[in-house]
């Protein structure tokens, strides 16, 4: 388990947040009067949230970062100190009295706890220390029948890269052996005819990129150095907990490509200058060849797209055809709401692995058609939507729950939130204030006996609210 960071001093300082909560008072000045003014926010050490106005510009000109100048020196303020004693993420929430007398609250951090996504409340809890969802764990299938296509051929691939690269340098015996050795996997022999013709080392180019250029177009990607090859296993495609959660896994009958998150068979050899990467799959689906040239797109979470036989076909720009499931099967993952799947019933088949019920105008839902399915593992139900949240206690599966605060707060005084769960989420909209969002979380993380989210209190004077 890592450590807990304490704040450092410079963060306990009011004055370091003083700019920050004025601008926020400010852009409430119109709600100002008798009462108190709530702000709330969080600064990471590269973004922030902020619930401030944006300037518009004058007609015919672009937005400048002056523009914010101040929001910038303010938040830049507090990062410098969130830098001096390594904190990653701190959120806050803070009442402002009409006279300017503050009490701000800081939450954070806590190893346990992913920072929210544009909100200052809590994003997942893990309350399985280093657990990942399903889809993660997931292995890909044995491809024991499978085999290279027919149009591999190792002879064709390297003369033609010899024609294309006359002057290239390619890679030793002993250098291809020690990739290996570094991988733990052995290469297919057309990945190590590329690499005989050339290793793709930068040095090996003189720092000309006009040669680098050639040997992108000589492969047709941006080819990585023999030594930079990796495997594409799960963890090498990271995604959030409350998203990996609603992904589900699946590998069709005819599917060329397994549905995988990563696989130990995924070679990545290269780029396509967009942020998606080539690899040799050597762990087909039931259709696929081992060898087959594969693209991992970096906006998606799982599975990847077919686009070559073997090495060979994608060198010579053969056209390759996948194969792709025609067939009508229920949805692994069901989304419940006024515009898509009208009812739970409905959802409910023996395959069915996350449920989400989103905004819905009408009854709200009983899980009892839910109950006792063999595969389900996440339930996410928007607040108001359920009609009896005990419920839950009887879907025994559960490794995820995100709910909004009222229907934690039914479990938690019932005892009845699952002990099956890895990963949880507290769930509100708006402008919610962090600190009872907070507190239920830290109820959660408690009954896993997981650290918990730090909470500083500083007390301090913004002076009163300047009149326009």
């Amino acid at each position: 388990m890592a450590p807990q960071k304490p704040l450092g001093h410079s963060i306990r300082d009011f004055a370091t947040w003083q700019p920050v909560l004025r601008l926020l008072r400010d852009a409430k000045a119109d709600k100002a009067g008798a009462e108190p003014v709530r702000v709330a926010g969080r600064i990471g050490r590269s973004g922030w949230s902020l619930a401030l106005p944006r300037p518009v510009p004058p007609r015919g000109r672009a937005f400048r970062t002056e523009d914010i100048q101040d929001e910038l020196d303010a938040v830049k303020r507090v990062q410098t100190a969130m830098a001096e004693v390594g904190a990653d993420d701190v959120s806050f929430s803070a009442t402002i009295e009409p006279a300017g007398t503050t009490v701000l609250r800081l939450f954070g951090p806590s190893p346990a706890v992913e920072p929210g996504i544009g909100t200052p409340h809590p994003g997942a809890l893990i309350l399985v220390e280093g657990s990942v969802p399903e889809p993660w764990r997931r292995l890909p299938d044995p491809a024991h029948e499978a085999g290279p296509a027919l149009s591999s051929d190792l002879e064709s691939l390297e003369r033609t890269l010899r024609e294309r690269l006359p002057d290239a340098i390619g890679a030793t015996e002993e250098e291809i052996a020690a990739t290996e050795a570094r991988l733990g996997v052995s290469l297919p022999e057309e990945l190590k005819g590329l690499y005989r013709v050339t290793r793709a080392r930068w040095e090996d180019w003189a720092d000309d990129y006009k040669k680098a250029v050639g040997v992108s177009e000589a492969v047709r990607c941006e080819l990585s150095s023999v030594d930079d090859l990796y495997v594409a296993d799960a963890s090498t495609r990271h995604c959030r907990w409350e998203h990996a959660a609603m992904e589900a896994v699946v590998t069709r009958p005819d599917a060329a490509v397994q549905g995988v998150v990563g696989s130990p068979g995924w070679i990545v050899f290269g780029g396509n200058g967009g942020g998606d990467q080539l690899a040799v799959d050597l762990t087909p689906g039931p259709r696929g060849h081992t060898g087959q040239i594969i693209l991992i797109g970096h906006e998606e979470s799982a599975g990847a797209e077919l686009l070559a036989d073997s090495l060979t076909d994608w060198i010579l720009d053969r056209p390759t055809h996948e194969r792709r499931h025609r067939g009508e099967e229920p949805p692994l993952v069901a989304h419940v709401n006024h515009a898509s799947i009208r009812s739970v019933r409905e959802a409910a088949h023996p395959g069915l692995e996350v449920l989400s019920i989103g905004v819905w105008d009408g009854e709200p839902f009983s899980l009892a058609p839910v109950i006792g399915l063999p595969r389900l593992r996440t339930l996410a139900a928007y607040a108001g939507t359920l009609a009896d949240p005990l419920e839950i206690a009887e879907l025994t599966g559960l490794e995820f729950l995100e709910l909004g605060p009222q229907d934690w707060r039914a479990l938690l005084d019932a005892g009845a939130v699952p002990r099956s769960l890895s990963a949880a989420s507290v769930t509100a909209y708006g402008d919610h204030d962090p600190l009872p969002i907070v507190a239920i979380a830290n109820e959660i993380l408690a009954l896993w006996d997981r650290p918990q989210i730090i909470q500083t209190v500083l007390e301090g004077n913004l002076g009163p609210l300047a009149q326009a």
